[in-house]
């Protein structure tokens, strides 16, 4: 047979029960995502010289606060779809559910892994630019999660690979007939992230690119495409402003932060990134340190 579309799970796929637990699949695909951005990034930083497990200690305050961004930007720009006579405002809080967004996580997560690397003694240029392609291949693992929720899906399409949603889902758009079709929009974003990576590791190679400058092709790269993807989605789309949703915006925003930041940090450090640690911190300076503290013999 030859597929003529993508069948969406089953919706008793999207939960399970665990004993007394309900297990959200959303949730794991996040898990799986930030387990996945865990290896990849310690990895990448121990290749240049940081400490074993130094990751854990960024990710204790950039995962939560990653968290409460995400779902608190989605909120506030989807504030109709929870701020309305008779709502019940629990469901603000309820981010098994879907509904985090990315933008949100990154302000949440910048500040939780600024803290973290101060702590650390981490440069934090050094993190980000370590975390840049781990970003995106936990993104591209999150959005198997929007798959199973029935979400993030765009305009209607003939295309072999369109998305079956059942007009009995609370996303179908209400206007259109039943066996409509629609652009895997979470598929999509899978894809150019990958692509993405790949892209990352590429430049890194010819360009050598530190001091932030990896990070900085990520958020061009990510904004380049989700403004695009934003521009075709029909799903429950965020507040706009001037017509353009606010998604939009934001990715207009990290393409310009992106450039900036790749061009001002091109101009700052000319010179090579010797350490991924602060000046004094870092293993040798602490072994130094101790040395010069031990009472001689």
């Amino acid at each position: 047979m030859v597929l003529t579309s993508i069948p969406s799970p089953d919706p008793v796929w999207a939960q399970f029960q665990l004993g007394p637990l309900t297990v959200h699949t959303y949730a794991l695909c996040i898990l799986a995502g930030i387990v996945a951005a865990v290896l990849i990034t310690q990895r990448r930083l121990s290749k240049r010289g940081a400490e074993s497990g130094i990751v854990l200690d960024i990710i204790l305050w950039a995962v939560p606060l990653g968290i409460v961004g995400a779902r608190f930007y989605h909120v506030l720009t989807h504030g109709g779809d929870y701020f309305f006579p008779g709502a019940n405002l629990w469901n603000v809080f309820a981010i098994w559910d879907g509904g985090n967004a990315l933008y949100g996580s990154l302000i949440g997560g910048a500040v939780g892994a600024y803290i973290g690397c101060r702590q650390t003694g981490l440069r934090f240029w050094s993190f980000a630019d370590a975390l840049a392609p781990a970003m995106l291949v936990a993104q591209s693992l999150g959005r198997f999660g929007n798959y199973f929720n029935h979400e993030l899906f765009g305009l209607p399409t003939t295309l072999p690979w369109g998305l079956q949603i059942l007009p009995t889902d609370p996303m179908f758009p209400k206007d259109l007939p039943a066996g409509t079709l629609f652009h895997p929009l979470f598929l999509y974003e899978i894809v150019w992230n990958l692509i993405g990576v790949g892209i990352i590791l590429l430049l890194e190679r010819r360009l050598h690119l530190r001091w932030g400058r990896a990070f900085a092709i990520y958020l061009i790269w990510y904004g380049l495409g989700r403004s695009w993807l934003e521009a075709i989605r029909i799903d429950p789309t965020s507040d706009a402003l001037f017509g353009i949703p606010a998604n939009i915006w934001a990715s207009f925003v990290a393409i310009a932060l992106g450039i900036a930041l790749f061009v001002v940090q091109t101009r700052r450090h000319r010179e090579p990134e010797l350490s991924v640690y602060r000046e004094g911190r870092g293993p040798a300076a602490v072994a130094t340190a101790a040395a010069t503290a031990a009472p001689s013999a």
